[in-house]
């Protein structure tokens, strides 16, 4: 992280400390201090990223208990040579996946996400990778990121339309369209075909 995020630093340890706090204290006053702490974290989300307090709030400050990262999952899916993504909205393309649901496993995750924004059922051949996002990824969230990179296998399935996406398509690496950066970006699509071209592929993990 760079000298000018620091205080995206401070504002994620700011926040994560108030909200153990809040769920770990016990003293009225003191909970009231951790209440404090977290607004003032929230309001430096606010007025660096120019974003609502009540949206930084909502998106930054609805955990209760010890502060955790959240869980992506994506999915890496070849055909012929040429890796799948699918479209999305803004126009940009991304690996199938997305958050991990409290209620299922990361490899069930991955299957519910590719069938939600390809059509596709698949199975789950192995772990590509594990990524701690912010040391891939931009722009930089305020809040931690695990993404997990799974190579799978079609089963079945066609496309349907949905709320995320508008279609999908197979690309080699050298022909990749405008990817979400945010999401995955040609150094892990790069990491994927690795994968996949290697039969004794070690799971990575940053």
């Amino acid at each position: 992280m760079n000298t000018n995020e620091r205080w995206l630093q401070w504002a994620v340890e700011l926040q994560a400390i108030a909200q153990c706090g809040l769920f770990y204290g016990k003293d009225q006053f003191d909970m009231e201090r951790y209440e404090r702490i977290r607004d003032i974290a929230a309001e430096m989300i606010s007025l660096k990223t120019d974003i609502s307090i009540d949206k930084v709030k909502d998106l930054f400050c609805n955990d209760i208990g010890y502060q955790t990262p959240k869980i992506d999952t994506r999915a890496a899916i070849f055909r012929d040579g040429k890796i799948l993504l699918v479209h999305e909205a803004n126009g940009t393309w991304a690996l199938p996946g997305g958050w991990c649901d409290v209620n299922i496993s990361a490899a069930e995750n991955t299957i519910k996400e590719v069938k939600e924004e390809a059509g596709l059922d698949v199975i789950v051949k192995r772990v590509i990778a594990v990524q701690d996002r912010e040391k891939h990824n931009l722009p930089i969230y305020a809040y931690k990121v695990c993404k997990i990179f799974m190579q799978c296998e079609v089963i079945g399935g066609a496309f349907a339309a949905n709320l995320e996406t508008t279609g999908f398509d197979y690309f080699g690496i050298d022909e990749l369209p405008p990817l979400a950066e945010e999401k995955n970006n040609r150094e892990q699509i790069e990491m994927c075909f690795n994968a996949k071209q290697s039969e004794a592929w070690e799971s990575l993990f940053d």
